[in-house]
């Protein structure tokens, strides 16, 4: 379809209006560990365990929701599986104990699973790539945004609302953005209809040609076979999953539990490593377009900006206590050079593939989510059993993240000198 720039604004609003929402259920645990702590007498493990439901459901939705993206189309699959996210919120502002709040928070993961995949399989079947580019990172801005309003928006509303409260008005506020979606977006288009694109990033074209037809038709299977997933997995499941299982909850805990500061001191500094995470998407919409334009792609972006997040990681374990909400906002935003692997995977694939594409390498994103968000739990837990005591407890458990993170960026370098990229 050809559409005017009033469309793709009304469509970027629709699809942004419910992206908020998950992002900020993403990430509400973080503000709201020392409440379930001290009401539930949650152990650091258990508070790993309820913010990593929601990755669990997210991540086993990723490959039956490729293909409904590309088979049932990316509005009417959005819609289905957000109606799930509302009953999931309802389900968790019932509960009163771990086990019911860790299966509502499974089906509120498992409900909001399509909010950002669906948009771009959209974006990559209406949008130029570069527009793309654009659009994905203004997508995790506005996800920014949500995880912005999950802090200290969140710690004024609870004396209003308690916590319970607050999951009824979100499933209210989703029942809107499913209103929104089936007004602003337009009908998902026939299988048939859906054609290739031209890609304009020239190291995602060598990729892509390296796959050759057998990655069109041979479904999963082709897409993990393709040199360029084989090479950014094992960043996508440490690297970026490791900043949003610390983002969405280590954060916080770290920020009280070595740092000292109190429940609120804590959500202000949520509030500023979110809003620097905002800042820096905002930036890369506006500058990766034309890094595009000027033949730097998204894996010179990677290979040149991850040793920086590298650093600072070992940086804020050396600094333990001292290491508060700036030096923690600088590591999230060095490892924003991370989120250019999406767009790039997406456009590696023809558009019919393109959810797949995405799907599968988000299940690897969000299954490194779920195990560095509980693992790192289980060594809190499993130190302080030997005698460790916690602030030690953290920094030790946090390395051990940061040696996975070494490792992972070290299979994206050989990979590439390997040639994975263009073997030809």
């Amino acid at each position: 379809m050809t559409l005017t720039g009033r469309q793709g604004v009304v469509i970027f609003t629709a699809f942004a209006f419910a992206y908020f929402f998950s992002a900020l259920l993403r990430a509400v645990t973080a503000t709201l560990a020392p409440v379930f702590s001290a009401e539930l007498d949650l152990r650091a493990a258990d508070l790993g365990l309820l913010a990593g439901a929601y990755f669990f459901g997210f991540a086993a939705m990723q490959l039956p929701l490729g293909g409904a993206l590309d088979r049932v189309g990316p509005r009417r699959t959005l819609l289905a599986l957000l109606a799930v996210a509302v009953l999931g919120c309802a389900a968790f502002a019932v509960a009163d104990r771990l086990p019911g709040l860790v299966a509502a928070r499974v089906m509120i993961g498992a409900g909001v699973a399509a909010c950002l995949m669906a948009p771009l399989t959209c974006y990559r079947r209406l949008f130029s790539p570069s527009t793309q580019l654009r659009t994905n990172s203004w997508m995790l801005m506005t996800g920014s945004f949500g995880m912005l309003a999950s802090t200290v928006p969140v710690q004024w509303l609870l004396p209003a609302l308690g916590w319970r409260g607050l999951f009824w008005a979100l499933a209210a506020l989703l029942v809107l953005a499913m209103a929104g979606i089936a007004w602003g977006v337009p009908p998902d288009p026939r299988p048939s209809a859906i054609g290739p694109q031209r890609t304009e990033d020239a190291d995602v074209t060598s990729g892509a040609a390296a796959a050759g037809p057998a990655a069109v038709h041979a479904g999963y299977l082709g897409i993990v076979r393709h040199p360029l997933f084989v090479r950014m997995a094992p960043l996508g499941f440490f690297l970026y999953g490791g900043l949003i299982a610390v983002q969405s909850l280590w954060a916080g805990p770290w920020l009280t539990r070595v740092g000292g500061w109190s429940a609120d001191q804590a959500a202000q500094g949520l509030f500023f490593i979110n809003l620097a995470m905002l800042v820096t998407f905002g930036a890369w919409g506006a500058v990766l377009p034309r890094l595009a334009r000027h033949g730097i792609g998204a894996l010179q972006l990677m290979t040149w900006g991850l040793p920086l997040a590298l650093a600072l990681l070992f940086v804020n374990v050396a600094l333990g206590g001292a290491a508060g909400a700036g030096p923690w906002a600088l590591w999230c935003v060095a490892c924003t050079f991370a989120s250019v692997s999406q767009p790039a995977l997406g456009v590696a694939f023809p558009a019919a593939l393109a959810g797949r594409a995405l799907s599968a390498y988000n299940l690897v994103i969000f299954g490194g989510v779920f195990c560095i968000q509980w693992g790192i739990g289980l060594l809190i837990d499993g130190l302080r059993a030997l005698g460790v005591v916690e602030a030690s407890a953290f920094r030790l458990a946090f390395a051990a993240f940061g040696v996975c993170c070494v490792g992972a960026y070290a299979w994206f370098l050989l990979h590439g000198r390997a040639g994975a990229d263009n073997p030809h």
